[in-house]
């Protein structure tokens, strides 16, 4: 059975909603560090979840545990939330390297994990039965941008350049399967240090192999800084391309001088026609007083299904197991079901898009059917 999960913006009820004993879920997320721009969209979201789970009668009782991006710390967070805190289930984590920890603990625990967002594809192909990924994995972010830059043009050869995390090795170990797949010559590839102050030596490197496209990695300081040093070094290939994480992100899309024309991956976008998907941005942007990225609208419908599944459940972790591994839902974050294929175990066949910054602002630009707009191609050049 399909349900609907969404944005009521306007309720008119003859009688309260019948409520439902209160359920106790944890949230491991990178409140602070340096992932907290983007763990700060995964809180937003969850807390415009649980506003409207309440107005369906349902009363999450949460427990907020941050990770601030270290894997130690959210190990320690989710032991905490499966034993002293009791709860139900949990939503989280953020990065994929606190998540590849997180996800061994909670199988370990028996407590069901639906993660929002971290892409690492081996998370879903180790068997677990208690871990649920909503998001689509890197292997989907590369497939979709390698897609559309074939579509749009004959790139014939291609250089990768990912930081050495969980996230980055996975993401640039996905782009080098597909591009060869898809018969791209790969003519570099190279994991940098994450939070470096100055990659020009490793982008002369790329320059000098002189690649059609430049598939890049990263969150959002080292994209930032990757473009602004790619501006310095006069590097212009056919189309930079981001794997969603930093270069999806509003503060990317604000450095005009160095974000136009840069394409990311996201698995979510404002113009989408999903369910509530529309009135999801409009409420964030009122809340928050800025644009969500994709990670926000993710972090909802995790919360959203886990936690309207634990009310059913009465709490109980083997219903909810059973529940979340049986049921579908619909809502701003597209159709989500888990299903076991290709190796993966419970994890969502997510419709992955592809945004395009134009302007200072993220327009989405592939598949054509769900886009708001017409892609740049080739590289429109420095500002």
């Amino acid at each position: 059975m399909l349900m609907k999960f969404g944005i009521a913006l306007v309720s008119i009820a003859l009688a309260s909603p019948a409520r439902s004993a209160p359920v106790r879920i944890g949230v491991v997320n990178s409140m602070t560090g340096p992932e907290s721009p983007i763990g700060e969209n995964l809180t937003n979201g969850i807390k415009l979840a649980l506003e409207d789970l309440k107005k369906k009668g349902v009363d999450v009782q949460v427990v907020w545990e941050d990770d601030t991006g270290k894997p130690q710390i959210g190990l320690s967070a989710l032991e905490k939330l499966a034993t002293r805190e009791n709860v139900a289930g949990v939503v989280g984590a953020y990065t994929s390297a606190v998540t590849s920890a997180v996800a061994k603990a909670a199988e370990r625990y028996k407590v069901p994990l639906v993660n929002p967002v971290a892409s690492k594809e081996e998370i879903t192909r180790q068997g677990y039965k208690w871990v649920y990924r909503v998001s689509a994995t890197t292997g989907d972010y590369a497939s979709i941008l390698l897609e559309m830059a074939l579509s749009l043009g004959k790139p014939k050869t291609m250089a990768i350049l990912s930081e050495n995390t969980d996230f980055g090795v996975s993401g640039g170990k996905s782009a080098r399967a597909y591009a060869e797949k898809k018969g791209i010559k790969v003519v570099l590839e190279e994991a940098y240090s994450k939070g470096s102050p100055d990659y020009r030596s490793t982008l002369l490197k790329v320059k000098n192999t002189n690649p059609d496209l430049v598939f890049m990695v990263s969150y959002v300081a080292d994209a930032i800084l990757l473009m602004r040093q790619s501006r310095e070094i006069g590097l212009s290939p056919q189309g930079f391309l981001g794997a969603g994480a930093g270069f999806a992100t509003v503060q990317f899309a604000g450095e005009k001088a160095i974000s136009n024309g840069v394409f990311s991956s996201s698995q979510w976008t404002p113009q989408v026609k999903w369910p509530g998907s529309k009135e999801f941005n409009e409420r964030y942007i009122k809340a928050v007083g800025k644009s969500p990225t994709y990670h926000a609208a993710t972090a909802y419908a995790a919360m959203m299904i886990l936690g309207e599944e634990a009310a059913k459940a009465g709490g109980d972790r083997e219903k909810l197991r059973q529940a979340l591994e049986t049921g579908s839902w619909d809502g701003v974050d597209g159709p989500v079901k888990f299903q076991d294929y290709e190796g993966y175990s419970n994890q969502n066949k997510h419709q992955m898009l592809v945004e395009q910054v134009q302007d200072g602002k993220h327009v989405t630009v592939w598949p054509t059917e769900l886009a708001s707009g017409k892609p740049i191609w080739p590289f429109p050049g420095w500002k």
